[in-house]
């Protein structure tokens, strides 16, 4: 029998529920002006997710602490599955065939949660001294962050793996590792960069670079570029908006949305989304800084740098400033995967931060919401 008491709402974070809802409501509709079938499609992740959030957000997640270290190896065993029995697509080998269902699963997108939990209860466990980690832990923590870095780059999916290179030290760092490490670490990046341009990188990954760098831009960011550039102050009507409505703008409803998203309503609206962005991550940093449980501390400065690095990514391609990659602007572009991962991130933190004083069981065993 459920028991749930109306405390919960004193705890509950409803800023970022409150920040993310718009992101929703904008995104679907523009993809609701070019496809109207993905826009419902959109809408049916939607509900899922909302589903899976209840589910992750009911869970016992600090009593199910010794599981994280499992469904961590789980998730490394899928990715080495992807290299033996992986289903091929456009030159890169990402997903599982699911039997009698036909569909496939990506695992390096449930890396990403499992890798934060992963990290927080590793934290949690051993909690950093005064000046920070010193070699050891930071090497034993490192592992399990540099495991899946390699088995995603083998696929080859070289952004998901960054990304996940980049939350997991960007969490350390914030955490705290002695000094001498990083300085040691960046001395070593910038000697070993122009290598692994030359002998690591696929040929199509160097094409991206030199196309980045080079004075013309690729096809796609061409477009990308008259579609901002068009949209002015307040944006275009929908019969105006030609670089969308004559596909003149690829991938508008996912990759380039934020693009599609300027040519509508110019640089108040961009402004504005951006504007969320930032409140958001904001937001979730002072969660951080100002909370002492390691557990809410990691899994919130996570979700902050993961959603920094996927806007500004994803912002900074569509106006020729990066490589184009397959980010996809955060909670904004078309896609059930990516989203559902965020909305997973943010029932965690949900529950981290919800239950922290109490736990989800009472004391006879029963469900109950303190």
């Amino acid at each position: 029998m459920w028991r749930i008491d109306k405390r919960i709402l004193a705890q509950f974070d409803f800023i970022s529920i409150i920040l993310i809802i718009p992101l929703v409501l904008i995104s679907n509709s523009l993809i609701n002006e070019v496809v109207p079938a993905l826009a419902q499609k959109q809408l049916a992740y939607v509900g899922v997710a909302s589903l899976v959030f209840l589910g992750v957000f009911l869970l016992p997640i600090r009593r199910m602490s010794w599981l994280i270290p499992f469904i961590y190896w789980v998730s490394i065993a899928l990715l080495l599955a992807v290299e033996f029995f992986g289903h091929a697509r456009l030159g890169a080998q990402r997903w599982i065939d699911i039997p009698f269902v036909n569909a496939t699963i990506q695992p390096s997108e449930f890396v990403k949660p499992t890798l934060i939990l992963m990290l927080a209860y590793l934290i949690n466990k051993t909690p950093p001294p005064i000046k920070g980690y010193r070699v050891k832990q930071f090497l034993k923590i490192s592992i399990y962050i540099l495991i899946p870095f390699v088995l995603i780059v083998k696929e080859p999916d070289l952004g998901t793996a960054l990304v996940l290179l980049l939350i997991g030290f960007g969490v350390l760092f914030f955490i705290g590792v002695y000094w001498k490490i990083w300085a040691v670490i960046a001395g070593f990046l910038i000697f070993f960069a122009p290598i692994s341009y030359k002998f690591l990188l696929h040929d199509y990954q160097k094409v991206r670079i030199q196309d980045f760098l080079s004075e013309k831009p690729s096809y796609h960011v061409k477009q990308s570029i008259i579609a901002i550039g068009s949209g002015g102050f307040t944006g275009k009507s929908k019969e105006e908006a030609t670089q969308t409505q004559m596909k003149f703008l690829p991938i508008a409803t996912s990759d380039f949305i934020f693009a599609f998203l300027v040519e509508r309503s110019g640089f108040l609206g961009a402004l504005g989304v951006i504007l969320i962005y930032i409140l958001l991550i904001l937001h979730l940093m002072s969660l951080s800084i100002f909370n002492n449980d390691y557990y809410i501390k990691v899994v919130t400065i996570a979700i902050s740098f993961m959603i920094f690095i996927y806007m500004g990514v994803n912002i900074s391609m569509t106006i020729g400033f990066a490589p184009v990659v397959g980010v996809p602007l955060p909670m904004f572009s078309y896609g059930g995967s990516s989203f559902i991962n965020f909305i997973i991130l943010f029932a965690i933190m949900q529950n981290l931060i919800t239950f922290r004083f109490k736990d989800s069981y009472d004391g006879r065993g029963k469900k109950s919401f303190l």
